[in-house]
């Protein structure tokens, strides 16, 4: 029974638009003699339009019919409806215009009556569709009686706003109603944006937004610098005005959302970074149909920067990191992007020399990001082995086999940490750095071995921003190490863009130097993501110093001595140059930290990376009776291990 309702239905539907697009067709016909005999039709004029009638309609319903117009589903139209019924019409001018060749006049319409016709059956027949499709939107989408809609105004009059507010008029499901703008640009005030007008600078927001009775802002100042958002939202927040706003330039210009997207304002919004502006032709030739290899490709840096190759087509894209779960994850989110067909999933541990001596035999890749790495600084300081296990053997082992391989480029992923370093984490990525230019400075003419610095990166796996989200969401305190501890800070997108353009630029044995713009105090960042929550530093949060912990720097540096600085054609990389260590020297080194490993506790490890790298400053815990230091690889023998990896 329910079937024979809905077969009854659908045959409903599609006579009511059958109905109407007949009496559109006939009206379109009618009026096109109308105009081409200035309304003064004669007897025989009338009678060869009631007979043009009576075949020419028939057969652009026909047509319409095989191009899937005169489907039951009336509400939707979209762009590839008008493609077909353009066709449709398109294809019964020919057939008219071929039958007034053939009996011309008294059977055919004249040829201005074709050309009118055309015209006005187009643009009558997309009408109807587009008033169909607008009546359903307001009958059936969520949230659109007006009585129930958000009345929000629109910080930002520019291009963004003005997209913006179009999208929210066309989707009226969204349950949001723009009715004033804001903006800055005294020469766009008292004008009108789609109709919405512009009423003055931000300001007047907060003084007009009972009276117009606006219940949220929308932030529409992607470009804007970071302290002029910063002054809005907190001038919002003051009001107790909600407040969101569109996504990141770094964002739009990928493509991967829409200026409708709205999200909450975020920390990274007030620290400011100009839209990077990149080579693509640069960058298109060395990714475009050629094998890359990420590592550590599940991590923060790696999954950004798998996003970002994908949309430069490479022939493959393989997707390497030890953890199963992290790589099922971006495989997913570039399958959904489309993807599919150029990426490869691989779990695999770049410390087992065999499974990557196979995958790259296998595989064949041309270009490697090295991103897999240990990253965190206090965890680290307790377990120097494995750092210098991940960090350093660990690049150095995939140094020797992507250069045995025929690899093109190498891109090592550092850190501004091993500059002067003071943590394991930064001093096992100096050796890290200083073999791969040792690597390159041993075979210039084969693989192009280069590294990227830069500093933190926002919304990074471990970085500061969740660790503070979670300690506000808890009510407090947020956990300050030092009052004057201050870090460079960078978005992920923008990271990630920045070590493609290095890609393209180097040449070999270069280390690339990120422009992180100016230091930020880690006390100010935890003010203001406090602020973002409407409340107050120090009365609603309270802010605790901790003091700094081991290995850390009150502030990093960018260069370290000796390091000869040569520009790019980007302005915001720099590259550094400097003479390398001999190959056989910094692998005698490694092989003295590679046979302490499991024989000589932390602190003895730190003091002979210490001896390796002089300008290594320690944290050393002193132990009572420290092991001996082996130096001589005879006299290794590894203690077993009851649990299997140390």
């Amino acid at each position: 029974m329910k079937l024979n309702l809905f077969e009854y239905s659908r045959s409903v539907r599609t006579w009511i638009l059958l109905v109407i697009y007949t009496l559109e067709l006939i009206a379109s016909l009618w009026m096109a003699y109308e105009l081409r005999f200035d309304f003064m039709l004669d007897a025989a004029a009338q009678a060869e339009r009631l007979f043009v009638l009576l075949w020419l309609v028939p057969l652009q319903l026909l047509l319409l019919g095989l191009f899937h117009q005169l489907r039951p589903l009336l509400g939707y139209f979209s762009t590839p409806d008008l493609a077909r019924m353009f066709h449709a019409l398109a294809i019964s001018v020919l057939l008219a215009f071929g039958v007034w060749l053939v009996w011309g006049a008294g059977v055919a319409p004249p040829r201005g009556v074709i050309v009118i016709d055309f015209v006005f059956a187009l643009v009558g027949l997309t009408g109807v569709r587009l008033a169909l499709r607008t009546l359903r939107e307001s009958l059936h989408a969520p949230g659109n009686n007006p009585r129930r809609k958000k009345r929000v105004g629109i910080i930002g009059a520019g291009d963004s706003g003005a997209v913006l507010a179009h999208e929210l008029a066309l989707k009226s499901g969204c349950g949001m109603q723009p009715v004033a703008f804001f903006d800055d640009d005294s020469s766009k005030w008292h004008s009108r944006v789609h109709d919405i007008p512009v009423l003055g600078p931000p300001e007047r927001l907060v003084e007009i937004c009972q009276k117009l009775d606006i219940q949220e802002a929308i932030i529409a100042m992607p470009s804007a610098p970071a302290r002029r958002v910063g002054e809005v939202v907190r001038m919002l927040r003051q009001a107790r005005l909600p407040c969101r706003t569109v996504p990141s330039m770094d964002q739009l210009a990928l493509g991967q959302v829409r200026v409708s997207q709205l999200r909450n304002v975020e920390v990274q919004d007030l620290l400011g970074r100009e839209k990077v502006e990149l080579a693509t032709e640069d960058i298109r030739s060395v990714l475009r149909e050629r094998i890359i290899l990420v590592t550590g490709a599940g991590g923060s840096i790696g999954s950004e920067l798998c996003r970002q190759i994908a949309t430069y087509h490479p022939r493959r894209l393989l997707l390497l990191d030890r953890s199963e779960p992290c790589v099922f994850q971006i495989e997913q989110e570039l399958i959904g992007l489309g993807h599919r067909t150029r990426i490869v999933p691989i779990v695999a541990d770049i410390l087992d020399r065999e499974r990557m001596t196979d995958i790259f035999a296998h595989f064949r890749p041309e270009v490697v990001f090295h991103a897999a790495a240990h990253k965190h600084v206090p965890m680290m300081e307790h377990q120097p082995g494995e750092a210098i296990r991940n960090n350093t053997l660990g690049t150095a082992q995939l140094a020797d086999i992507a250069c045995e391989s025929g690899v093109d480029r190498f891109i090592l992923i550092s850190t501004d940490k091993a500059i002067n370093p003071t943590s394991v984490m930064g001093v096992t990525k100096r050796l890290a750095e200083m073999y791969i230019q040792a690597r390159f400075g041993a075979q210039r003419d084969q693989t192009k071995f280069m590294a990227v610095r830069f500093g933190n990166v926002l919304g990074s796996t471990g970085s500061v921003i969740p660790i503070f989200h979670r300690q506000i969401a808890e009510g407090g305190p947020v956990k300050v190490t030092h009052p004057e501890m201050t870090r460079y800070f960078m978005t992920i997108p923008e990271a990630s863009m920045l070590v493609l353009q290095s890609a393209a630029l180097g040449e070999g044995g270069e280390i690339f130097v990120l422009d992180m713009g100016r230091p930020v105090r880690i006390v100010d960042l935890a003010r203001q993501m406090i602020e973002l929550c409407g409340l107050k530093p120090d009365e609603d949060i309270r802010i605790e110093f901790t003091g700094t912990r081991p290995g850390e720097k009150l502030f990093e540096e960018l260069r370290h001595t000796g390091e000869n600085y040569a520009p790019t054609t980007h302005a915001k990389i720099c590259r550094f140059l400097s003479q390398p260590m001999a190959l056989e020297a910094i692998r005698q080194t490694l092989q003295r930290l590679r046979v302490n490993l499991y024989t000589a506790d932390g602190d003895q490890i730190k003091r002979l990376l210490r001896e390796v790298l002089p300008d290594y400053a320690p944290h050393l815990s002193g132990p009572a009776n420290p092991p001996p230091v082996v130096t001589n690889l005879a006299d290794y023998r590894r203690p077993a291990q009851a649990g299997g990896r140390p």
